[in-house]
């Protein structure tokens, strides 16, 4: 199966939901990856991919999440828990949706054993980089096989939906490896908003708050976490040293002090909830069955992180604390803003 893996320059932990984590456990030792884009593939290929993609769309806008088990590969059919809960999540938009192939590319590994990460260039480059219609995929952990990568634009009454899926060929048939489904906005907003909201911070001196919206900003630019463009790049190159030396990176815990007590956060980023966007702070614990203690850990976080940066009161609806243990067990509290004391 096919596991995707954060990599940089995306330091974002890509919150998800996802399915794909399911999809890849394993990736092509330094063989050759190549990639193709629509305009390369020819008419059989092409069309043999889109229409794979659009009839799992269908099914999910049907809600037949049965069917799209039945067509899974082996591997994500075992755990589909995941993608269950997406498509009843965004079912109801799906079913009054127009879809609309937006790109659509096929990935080969090559090779006869797993390697521990892959690159796949997709369409022309120019002496600046990425162009237009290229399109970067880093992924971790991918059998050697082909893939196809589908992005579907979904326009509802609601707003538009980004519905990406990751297939595998499978002999004719191209199995379902990997579902995303998400709003091209948050809260109402698109990634430009976020983007401009994030300059806006900067010049301020708001730090934390560029930060945090410019991950959203790329975040919403992303149909998958692990795809990278001309328009996420520039964003990047934008803002590569604008993240706070306070703030957790990947690998590289921060201090939090409240009380006596300091706690090691691990990750800091936005996310929706609900129609809210709200800041998730995660930290190491070191249990969490005790529910009362982590209740109380938790209040103690959010009010401590809140006290140190006054500037999220005025941009999250509310901060959720997750204590994640040594296994990964977790446990989370959501407060609103305006009931952080």
């Amino acid at each position: 199966m096919v596991t995707t893996t954060t990599v940089a320059p995306c330091p974002r932990f890509c919150t998800f939901v996802t399915a794909l984590a399911v999809l890849a456990c394993a990736l092509v030792s330094a063989h050759a990856q190549t990639c193709q884009t629509a305009s390369d593939l020819d008419d059989a290929t092409r069309s043999a991919i889109t229409t794979a993609a659009q009839r799992y769309f269908g099914l999910a806008a049907k809600g037949d999440v049965a069917s799209l088990r039945q067509n899974a590969m082996a591997s994500l059919a075992a755990d589909f828990s995941g993608i269950e809960a997406t498509v009843k999540q965004h079912q109801q938009d799906l079913s009054a949706a127009q879809p609309t192939v937006k790109s659509t590319f096929q990935l080969e590994a090559e090779g006869q054993a797993p390697a521990a990460h892959a690159e796949f260039y997709c369409g022309v480059f120019g002496k600046n980089g990425q162009t237009a219609n290229s399109a970067v995929f880093y992924l971790d952990n991918l059998p050697p096989g082909k893939y196809g990568i589908v992005v579907i634009d979904a326009a509802a009454a609601s707003g538009h939906l980004s519905f990406s899926t990751v297939l595998q060929a499978e002999g004719t048939d191209w199995k379902l490896g990997g579902l995303y489904i998400k709003s091209a906005q948050v809260a109402g907003h698109d990634s430009d908003w976020f983007a401009v909201r994030a300059r806006d911070y900067k010049s301020k001196g708001q730090t934390h708050n560029a930060w945090l919206f410019f991950q959203q900003a790329r975040a919403l630019m992303q149909p998958v976490p692990f795809m990278f463009t001309q328009a996420t790049d520039k964003l990047f190159d934008e803002f590569k040293d604008a993240q706070p030396a306070d703030f957790p990176a990947p690998g590289k815990p921060a201090d939090l002090s409240a009380g006596a007590t300091t706690y090691k956060l691990t990750a800091v980023f936005p996310e929706t909830v609900g129609t809210d966007l709200d800041l998730i702070v995660k930290y190491q614990a070191a249990d969490v069955s005790n529910t009362t203690q982590s209740y109380q850990s938790n209040v103690a976080v959010i009010k401590a992180l809140v006290a140190k940066y006054p500037e999220l009161r005025d941009t999250f609806a509310g901060v959720v604390a997750r204590a994640v243990d040594p296994s990964g067990r977790d446990y989370g509290t959501l407060l609103a803003m305006k009931d952080v004391k």
